[in-house]
């Protein structure tokens, strides 16, 4: 299982410490979608400039226009995107012909899809992505009783490779690796610590043991 860190900062200067703190124990470095706002897709150029070994995502989170975004991003040397798995099919295989056209990922985000998100993840994962994002947002993870546990059995019952996202931490992270996750995104859990290389340190080797 990879881990992926979500550099959600709104500046460059500040992506590029955090991503320099943490690029030796984490495998995919993600430009969040507030941070691709702020600075512009540029960011992206400046990330796999400063990080060429790693896996670079920008999380557009698509909903339109699939394969002119993709093709934005890709150019800009990401190596995976996100397009909404709640977006239009015709979207998502824009994106996915970009994504084949340069020899790139595409990721199904499934923020915002709560009913029927099984059978959802199942659709698009035929629409040719290389995987699914099962996705907590932030105002979600912030209501009471939150938990990822859903998240895990959805991506158990879905039966096609997906990543976790939204909650996942030093004590949860095992519990996406078993569920079989390809990927595990963590976010608040590097970027707010005292020591973010520390953390991703940490949740590598429980991501790998």
């Amino acid at each position: 299982m990879k881990l992926q860190v979500a550099l959600d900062v709104l500046d460059l200067p500040s992506a590029l410490t955090l991503a320099h703190q943490v690029a030796e124990h984490v495998d995919i470095l993600e430009l969040g979608t507030p941070l691709v706002k702020s600075a512009g897709i540029t960011a992206v150029t400046a990330i796999k400039a400063a990080h060429p070994d790693k896996l670079v995502f920008a999380d557009l989170k698509t909903a339109d226009a699939g394969e002119l975004e993709a093709e934005l991003a890709f150019e800009a040397g990401a190596d995976l995107v996100t397009v909404m798995g709640s977006a239009d099919d015709d979207t998502i295989r824009g994106a996915v012909a970009a994504g084949k056209k340069y020899g790139k990922q595409v990721v199904a985000d499934m923020i915002s899809v709560v009913d029927g998100r099984v059978a959802r993840i199942r659709e698009v994962a035929k629409l040719g992505v290389s995987f699914v994002e099962i996705h907590a947002g932030l105002d979600e993870q912030a209501r009471p009783g939150y938990s990822i546990e859903q998240l895990l059995a959805d991506g158990r019952e879905a039966g096609v490779p997906f990543s976790i996202a939204g909650g996942v931490k030093a004590d949860t992270i095992s519990s996406v690796r078993e569920a079989g996750a390809v990927v595990a995104v963590a976010g608040g859990a590097i970027y707010s610590a005292s020591d973010p290389s520390a953390a991703a340190a940490e949740l590598k080797k429980r991501a790998t043991n």
